[in-house]
């Protein structure tokens, strides 16, 4: 097989599909051809949280992040919200004096950022719940509750131990698979192609892209090629002659079923800010030392967090806490950890006492994950590098359902030449070459990851 395409999308994650969504239905570009040996949103997409939030601790972050929302929104209103996109937010926790006013003082600076305004309660106004459904009406910026009696008048369920929380509440969470099959049927009515292969090599001559071969055989000659591969981003530029500054941390989750409810339905994530010690019998102790988990014994890091998952009547919630730290290349099937859902229900409980009823018997509970593929400040690499017609969408993270609108137009930008927002050289590979900026990285720039 011998063809042209206008672009060649590499990669049919959500940041592929988005990107063809907005070459072929928002810019008209007819002839745009997906490329992947996996059927689309499956391999890291799919084992996402799908939340998405605007509460970002730096400008360009702030910037992308809330124009996504803008998009999100948008196709949420257009497509009669099929997606289920909702504006519950997240609701972080803690119980300790010190960090409360650090986190307080976070949140102003995120609010002078553009994130919206900072509310606290008690005080003038009065503090308004979220809807349990939809993200119309609820308000932005965020709640500041303060004291054990404010937090759990409004989210009795948590621990009294608790001095304070932040409610953002420009965020929530979604159907990714929704919201990548709506964006695929509109895309594939303005003639886009996906075809099931790898890309085995990039042509460039006289600096430009001129053609891909595929492992099926066959070429497609196109001037523009998209790295949108997700995990795999970096393999593919090199094919392009690019070296990408990405690296892969291992990420899981657990679903677990919550019958006994002790999570209402219509809560927020919910976000323990604080460290914690597991509090395992002597017995537990020195069985896991046996076994080599000392991981587990000593301080175990902040953000243990969870949502309910599923409709009003699912019973299902998702827990996550990175505590493994586990950086290498992608692989498949990923590394196991049999110990991940009772570490996450032990975690849990020290925010939810609730649900100390499941560490005796831990409920029905599944396990998958992915790779958060990233770079060293967990800023994401949009826009073009190297060779003439070789554009990024890679660096995603875990945050790349809620960036992948946002990043997606940016790209079509790029690609199409019309105007860029004031955020885009932010997420030039080329930032690299400014010392100042490589010097700030891993100084008071956070990376805002959970």
């Amino acid at each position: 097989m011998s063809r042209r395409a206008d672009v060649v999308v590499i990669g049919a994650g959500i940041a592929g599909v988005s990107a063809a969504y907005e070459l072929t239905v928002k810019h008209g570009i007819g002839d745009v051809v997906i490329v992947d040996p996996r059927p689309p949103m499956s391999l890291t997409s799919d084992k996402s949280t799908e939340c998405y939030r605007n509460w970002w601790p730096n400008l360009p972050m702030v910037g992308l992040m809330s124009r996504s929302i803008d998009l999100l929104e948008k196709m949420a209103a257009e497509s009669g919200n099929i997606f289920a996109l909702n504006r519950r937010g997240y609701l972080f926790v803690t119980a300790e004096e010190e960090n409360f006013h650090r986190m307080v003082e976070d949140a102003h600076h995120t609010s002078t950022l553009g994130a919206g305004p900072v509310r606290f309660h008690p005080g003038p106004f009065p503090y308004r719940a979220s809807p349990s459904e939809g993200f119309l009406g609820a308000p932005e910026g965020a709640d500041i509750l303060v004291g054990a009696d404010e937090v759990l008048d409004h989210f009795p369920y948590l621990t009294p131990e608790a001095v304070g929380a932040i409610h953002v509440r420009r965020a929530g969470w979604f159907s990714a698979q929704q919201l990548g099959s709506w964006m695929l049927d509109q895309s594939k009515d303005q003639g886009l192609e996906i075809l099931v292969d790898e890309i085995a090599a990039i042509k460039v001559s006289a600096g430009a892209i001129r053609s891909v071969s595929l492992t099926g055989g066959g070429e497609i000659a196109t001037e523009v090629v998209v790295d949108a591969a997700g995990p795999m981003a970096g393999n593919v530029a090199t094919l392009a002659g690019v070296d990408l500054p990405l690296f892969s941390e291992l990420h899981i989750k657990v679903a677990y079923r919550d019958h006994l409810r002790v999570v209402p339905r219509d809560a927020p994530m919910v976000i323990w800010s604080d460290t914690q010690h597991l509090d395992w019998t002597i017995e537990e102790r020195e069985a896991l030392a046996e076994q080599g988990r000392d991981d587990l014994l000593g301080e175990m890091p902040i953000f243990c967090h969870g949502r309910p998952e599923g409709s009003v009547g699912s019973p299902y919630l998702l827990g996550l806490w990175e505590y493994h730290g586990v950086v290498q290349e992608p692989s498949w099937p990923l590394p196991e950890d049999p110990l991940y859902p009772e570490v996450v229900v032990r975690g849990l409980t020290t925010m939810v006492p609730g649900f100390d009823v499941y560490r005796e018997r831990l409920p029905q509970s599944v396990v998958d994950g992915g790779y958060y593929t990233k770079t060293r400040e967990n800023r994401p690499l949009v826009g073009p590098a190297g060779p003439s017609g070789f554009h990024l969408i890679a660096g995603l993270s875990g945050f790349g359902v809620m960036v992948a609108a946002g990043a997606a137009e940016l790209l079509g930008k790029h690609v199409t030449g019309t105007e860029l927002p004031s955020y885009s050289d932010a997420f030039l590979l080329e930032r690299y070459d400014d010392a100042d900026y490589v010097a700030s990285i891993g100084g008071p720039m956070s990376s805002g990851q959970l």
